[in-house]
């Protein structure tokens, strides 16, 4: 599940009123105007392009009462709405970086009063998201999390410090046994952090000489920790597309003989970590 990074100010939820939902600027041209009709945005409504100077921003209307800044915010608290929405967006979105890249991401809930706004966004920033879209061009973002588990070394500390099997009751002695395991499980676990730790350490050095950019994110936790064990790194990379295969391949290699620690990489996406400055209109909020 994806959360917002900001929720819109300053946008009237006058009930009856609709809003212009953007999910991705790109190129306009033919690629952008066939993939737009086949999709379906953050209300169910069909997605279009609105074209100016040569961009195309990919949006679709949406209702103010649900989409202004009450609405959302209500929407937002809903966590299956929430991830209904973030589903749409990103599913807009990797549609359009499949079949018309590069594709510069906005936000999870980027809107704008009407169309306009978003042609005079376009015009007024052409430059700079230009500047961007050659800087992606040919290339893709993976993502790299390292995980430490623990539990990989837990059966067979327990067995090491009482003689008996993890979930199996031991014979006398119990309760020293019982200490005893844990101080070896507590043992394992340090152990796997600081094994992980290193994995991390590597992981840049392994991306380097081929990233052009890189991004430290949050360890993910709780509802978003998607993966057994603990998340210690959470990291983006900006790659060249030739090269996707030899990272993601080197990024495994790393955690090959270590049970204690695992490497997942994901990807290729849209280069969502590294279009930031493209996301909000100047001045931040949304006009």
């Amino acid at each position: 599940m994806t959360t917002p990074s900001h929720v819109p100010a300053g946008v009237p939820a006058a009930a009856g009123d609709e809003l212009t939902y953007v999910y991705a600027v790109g190129r306009d041209g033919p690629a952008l105007r066939a993939v737009a009709p086949r999709l379906a945005g953050a209300d169910g409504g069909p997605v279009r392009v609105i074209g100016a100077d040569g961009l195309g921003a990919l949006v679709s209307t949406v209702p103010a009462d649900a989409f202004g800044e009450s609405g959302l915010a209500t929407q937002l608290e809903d966590l299956a709405r929430l991830e209904a929405i973030a589903r749409a967006h990103h599913s807009v979105i990797d549609a359009a970086f499949g079949e018309a890249p590069p594709i510069l991401p906005m936000r999870l809930a980027t809107v704008y009063l009407d169309d306009a706004r978003v042609g005079a966004v376009l015009t007024r920033r052409h430059v700079h998201f230009r500047e961007l879209l050659d800087r992606l061009e040919n290339h893709v973002e993976l993502g790299v999390k390292v995980y430490a588990d623990p539990r990989a070394v837990v059966g067979t500390a327990s067995v090491a410090a009482t003689g008996t099997p993890a979930g199996q009751t031991p014979g006398a002695g119990a309760g020293r046994a019982y200490l005893r395991q844990r101080r070896a499980q507590q043992r394992g676990g340090r152990a796997a952090h600081r094994a992980a730790a290193e994995v991390a350490g590597r992981v840049a050095e392994v991306a380097g000489g081929v990233a052009v950019s890189r991004a430290v994110h949050r360890p993910q936790q709780g509802q978003l920790a998607t993966h057994s064990g603990v998340n210690v790194a959470n990291e983006a990379y900006l790659v060249p597309v030739e090269h996707a295969d030899r990272l993601r391949q080197g990024w495994h290699a790393l955690a090959e003989d270590e049970p204690r620690v695992s490497v997942e990489v994901t990807g290729p996406w849209a280069p969502y970590s590294f279009t930031v400055s493209a996301e909000a209109p100047e001045g931040g909020g949304n006009p």
